[in-house]
């Protein structure tokens, strides 16, 4: 017999996006989107190419303030304290390190493995080497890396494989002791092992943290994700249960693109 899962209004809300415009320039590209992050579920943002995926992941820690030009319209709340992330007046780079970005391909700093997770530490101003070696390995055993790299924490860290690297950048974003772990296509660029080790990962830091998943990867969102928000042409048609989602889903947009009949 099936379990029977608890309402939405029953599991905590750790992040919600409140009719949110978004525009790069003259063009819109995110449509009154709205969209609840559970507290310590994993999220799958789905949908085609050029559907405003990637662009609804960066507003969440502000990458877009990095090019001029951009506006947003509407809110973003992080709870408990329900501060709207993108008001002006709250500090971009503050929001990084609360909302931690991991990129579709590997993007460690030309530093060594200890420096690159030891980056955002630095950032906040913490200096007592103790505190930073124990965070360092406290981050690389999160991201199940510290036995494959712990008597090599000098090397540079380009010297890692594909795999290691993209654990490594998720080492340096746990560092900061985030609330939200964003991923933008975090395996796209890895072969399968490498890609089973992420999903793997992924399953064991919601137990700590909310993560939001852009994937292209139908059975990644199914394996991955608790809920699963359905995007086209820049806005969300569908949010529900992952399972939900793609066994019945509401809207014929989901179905056509769940099945493959548009790409």
């Amino acid at each position: 017999m099936a379990t029977q899962k608890p309402s939405l209004d029953a599991i905590p809300i750790k992040a919600r996006v409140i009719d949110l415009d978004f525009h790069y320039g003259d063009f819109q590209a995110l449509k009154n989107v709205n969209l609840p992050l559970h507290d310590r579920r994993v999220t799958a943002l789905i949908g085609p190419s050029g559907c405003g995926k990637s662009t609804l992941l960066r507003c969440f820690n502000r990458m877009h303030d990095l090019y001029p030009g951009n506006r947003y319209d509407g809110r973003i709340e992080l709870f408990p304290d329900a501060i709207d992330l993108l008001q002006r007046d709250v500090d971009p780079i503050e929001v990084r390190m609360r909302l931690a970005m991991v990129f579709q391909k590997p993007n460690p700093f030309p530093k060594s493995i200890f420096e690159n997770v030891a980056y955002g530490l630095r950032v906040r101003g913490i200096k007592k080497r103790s505190v930073v070696e124990d965070k360092v390995e406290e981050s690389l055993r999160g991201a199940a890396l510290w036995e494959e790299v712990k008597n090599r924490l000098d090397d540079v860290a380009t010297s890692l494989s594909g795999g290691q690297q993209q654990r490594l950048c998720i080492a340096r974003a746990l560092a900061t002791d985030p609330e939200v772990l964003l991923f933008d296509e975090p395996t796209s660029a890895l072969d399968p092992i490498a890609t089973g080790s992420i999903e793997e990962l992924i399953s064991q830091l919601k137990s700590r943290v909310t993560i939001l998943i852009v994937t292209h990867n139908m059975q990644q969102a199914a394996r991955v994700s608790d809920f699963t928000a359905y995007m086209y042409l820049g806005e969300v048609l569908e949010f529900g249960w992952t399972d939900e989602i793609f066994l019945k889903p509401k809207h014929k947009h989901t179905e056509d693109y769940i099945t493959g009949r548009m790409g």
